[in-house]
């Protein structure tokens, strides 16, 4: 029996043995959602039998002396009757929908009916209301909920992590990069929440969190379709790291994304949030429709809006009703409504756009504009000795373009006026006099840098106004040519309330969905939150809080984190810092046989949490390890070092692409060129997304191929060489302080007496290998790094390269524990 099976079967068999009051929306509603509502729910052409088992009144009612459900009489339920139904011709579910309601289920079903059959809407959409904290003697309100919960499941708590596991734990979990030597002994005498409040003000904090964003935000650097073409939007990504780093607000951060050019005077950040829709792929294929493309850019937004932000699929009520939760087809276009008044239309050039100058490019330009102001402004007095010379030059006659300089100059000499005379002793002071040369140069200089120094764009959202506005139907079959009623702009009534101070429009849609009053959002956030403290949500399904997704494990608990996060001012810091402050978190990830028997999943977290990074966080530790890794932040994306295959795209053009020079081959894998059509292999080995749609929830697979990339791929091979000079530069004068060294920089604990001695051996036997083969020692030193120092002993350096990849390759280093 799977583990989600037995969980629940657990609940189930609970309520029966104490005869409490049974949850419909928990406990009831999955049993009829997994096994009936396909064809008794909403979607009125799939209906059967004319019954909605979603729907209270038509459960319950009266049907000419037959109640599928009669309240206190599971007997005389039809429901029941059916269930147990061996007729084939009568049994549900039927025999050729493959499944059977389990025992343990039916008699949670009778015992419901027997309280009453008590109705309730699903858990999800129920108003978030703040539980009480049990009181188990435990401080921190993370850890009461879950020691409840352990003493139910028989489980205690782990005992607490090393102190070096926890700051380096720590230090992946909020920067995505591991702790320097220097910071592990600087932090060992500090206090846990002082390591949180450290590691959570550095920079790296928004660069390591921004890269789930941007899964969520489908970003790329690239359109998308076979084509492919680069897109400029790396504006938005660096907005994501800044909000982040900022700490704004969650509501604000959602609003600017979704509606910021709508509000009030918006800033140019709030314009630049708005990319997040912008994110979508455009079609540049000739002979496609930009309107079918477009439609299907729209489609998309809605979808994301939904997953993103309430865990909605949404896309299932694009052709039809949904056939599981209470979302019409025409509820799905009213949604559709709201975004289908964006000026872009699947055009090339991709406008709307906004145009910025870089921080760095900004500032100069702006001073370069100061200086040319001042340089210019010389010619306004000019010094007397710049006019020597006028007179000749008049009388040579000069070719002039400028039609009032030539008027000027055509007019006989007594009866120039005195202001065309003025305009053509300003021309020559300013363009001529050779005793103006210098300061003509500077100006001109000064003009030549302002021109070069262009904007870069950002592609936004704009809406359509007066006449322009499109009008909005519900679309047939989701076909986007075959139209039916018209809509207005509106939202699923049974996911949230709508206020009606909200406009209709997107700044209404985006403060619906950041409302306090959305039981959805704050639920979702911080489902995910824990899933990536933890590795996997209190709901498993992060991605669908819907009727088809898991019930959560900690329902009680996810209620206060969602509260308690409205409460705090959407404040995503605090609550980070509330579960890594926690005492589950600072357990250590060691698990059990009895823990792998009654929790293999933790999802009770009666251990430390403990899973594969992602292949991004992969090759930052690599660098950052290593010492190749460039601090540098923001800016156009970097193509770092990766194996050239060759391989052709749409239309010819190539696959591969030329690698970076200087520190932008080093730079957080956050920045890396991000395509569509050619994702980045190592990342995508890892299970990173290829970016076309929104991706809620990575998976995590275990595949050969991810050992040959850590073994093999050009970025670990180069870190691996690099690491190794570094060791023979920092790492003291012995086999065994350089060897100590690198486990102070890769895992940040000291080596033990039997690896130090395994390391030693492996040392000994590849100098003795290298050394005899010096073209194999020059490759492995070398390939890709570059040349050694001159003089280096390359035989030695390329031992310790085969060493370092041994470290760096142990489950320690790859695993986040």
């Amino acid at each position: 029996m799977p583990p989600k099976a037995i969980l629940f079967l657990g609940v189930f068999v609970g309520a029966l043995c104490s005869a409490e009051p049974i949850n419909f929306s928990r406990q009831i509603r999955p049993i009829l959602s997994e096994n009936c509502i396909a064809c008794h729910g909403p979607d009125e052409k799939a209906r059967k039998g004319k019954l909605r088992l979603d729907d209270e009144q038509d459960t319950k009612r009266d049907r000419k002396g037959d109640f599928v459900v009669l309240p206190g009489k599971p007997d005389q339920s039809e429901l029941i009757k059916r269930i147990e139904s061996t007729d084939p011709d009568d049994v549900m579910p039927p025999p050729k929908q493959h499944k059977t309601i389990p025992a343990a289920q039916l008699a949670l079903l009778k015992e419901w009916i027997k309280q009453g059959a008590p109705w309730g809407r699903h858990w999800s959409y129920e108003p978030v209301a703040r539980p009480s904290v049990p009181k188990n003697g435990e401080t921190n309100p993370v850890d009461a909920f879950l020691a409840d919960r352990q003493k139910k499941e028989g489980l205690t708590w782990s005992a607490e992590a090393p102190k070096a596991i926890l700051i380096r734990r720590l230090a992946l979990d909020i920067t995505g990069l591991p702790p320097t030597p220097e910071e592990v002994a600087k932090l060992s005498g500090a206090k846990h929440e002082e390591i949180v409040s450290a590691f959570l003000a550095k920079p790296a904090y928004g660069e390591h969190w921004a890269r789930q964003w941007l899964d969520l935000a489908r970003y790329a650097d690239s359109a998308g379709y076979p084509s492919d073409p680069g897109r400029e939007i790396w504006a938005y990504r660096d907005w994501v790291v800044k909000a982040l780093n900022q700490n704004q607000r969650f509501d604000q951060f959602v609003i600017d994304q979704l509606a910021g050019d709508l509000l009030p005077n918006p800033t140019e950040d709030q314009l630049i949030a708005t990319a997040f829709h912008r994110n979508t792929m455009t079609q540049n294929e000739g002979g496609t429709s930009d309107e079918e493309f477009r439609n299907a850019a729209v489609i998309d937004r809605v979808n994301t809006t939904y997953a993103v932000f309430m865990g909605t699929t949404m896309a299932c009520a694009q052709c039809h009703t949904h056939k599981y939760d209470p979302i019409t087809i025409t509820e799905y276009f009213r949604s559709y409504a709201f975004l289908n008044q964006s000026a872009d239309s699947d055009k090339k050039d991709e406008v709307p756009l906004h145009e910025i100058y870089p921080p760095g490019v900004k500032a100069q330009r702006e001073q370069w504009m100061k200086d040319a102001a001042v340089a210019e402004a010389v010619f306004k007095k000019p010094n007397p000795a710049w006019v020597v010379g006028f007179d000749e030059w008049l009388t040579k006659g000069p070719k002039l373009t400028d039609k009032p300089l030539k008027t000027a100059l055509d007019a006989p000499q007594d009866k120039r006026t005195k202001a065309q005379l003025k305009l053509l002793s300003d021309y020559y002071v300013r363009n001529i006099s050779p005793a103006a040369k210098a300061e003509r140069t500077l100006a001109d200089d000064l003009k030549k840098k302002i021109a070069a120094s262009k904007p870069v764009t950002v592609p936004i959202m704009q809406d359509l106004t007066g006449e322009k506005r499109r009008k909005t139907f519900v679309q047939l079959r989701g076909n986007w040519q075959a139209l039916g009623d018209p809509v207005d702009e509106g939202v699923p009534t049974h996911l949230a309330r709508w206020d009606e101070s909200f406009p209709k429009n997107r700044l209404g849609l985006a403060r619906w969905i950041a409302s306090h009053d959305n039981p959805l959002t704050a639920r979702v956030t911080m489902n995910r939150l824990w899933e990536t403290v933890f590795g996997v949500g209190i709901v498993r399904t992060s991605e669908e809080f819907g009727s088809q997704g898991d019930l959560p494990v900690h329902p009680e608990l996810l209620d206060w984190l969602a509260a308690e996060f409205v409460e705090s001012g959407w404040d995503s810091k605090k609550m980070l810092s509330l579960l890594l402050n926690s005492r589950a978190y600072r357990q250590s990830s060691a698990s059990s046989a009895k823990l792998n028997e009654l929790d293999p999943d933790n999802r009770f977290v009666a251990r430390g949490p403990r899973f594969r990074p992602s292949g991004e966080m992969l090759r930052d530790q690599a660098l950052a390890v290593s010492g190749l890794l460039s601090a540098k932040m923001y800016g156009a994306p970097v193509r770092p070092i990766r194996p050239n295959m060759g391989l052709s795209i749409a239309f010819g053009g190539s696959g591969d692409w030329m690698t970076s020079t200087g520190e932008d081959r080093y730079r957080r894998s956050l920045y890396t060129d991000t395509r569509r059509s050619t994702p980045y292999p190592s990342f995508a080995t890892f299970d990173a997304p290829n970016r076309e749609t929104c991706v809620i929830r990575r998976g995590r697979s275990n595949t050969p191929l991810q050992a040959f990339v850590t073994l093999n791929d050009p970025v670990f091979v180069e870190t691996s060489q690099a690491l190794a000079r570094r060791l023979l530069k920092e790492g003291g004068t012995t086999d065994e302080t350089r060897l100590r060294f690198a486990y102070s920089l890769c895992l940040s604990r000291e080596p033990e007496a039997n690896e130090l001695a395994t390391l030693k051996t492996l040392l000994t036997k590849s100098v003795a290998q290298y050394k005899a083969d010096a073209a194999l020692a020059l490759k492995m030193a070398t390939d890709p790094l570059g040349p050694t120092e001159k003089g280096a002993d390359v035989p030695t350096l390329a031992a310790w390269t085969a060493v370092s990849s041994v470290i760096m390759n142990l489950d320690e280093f790859l695993m986040r524990r």
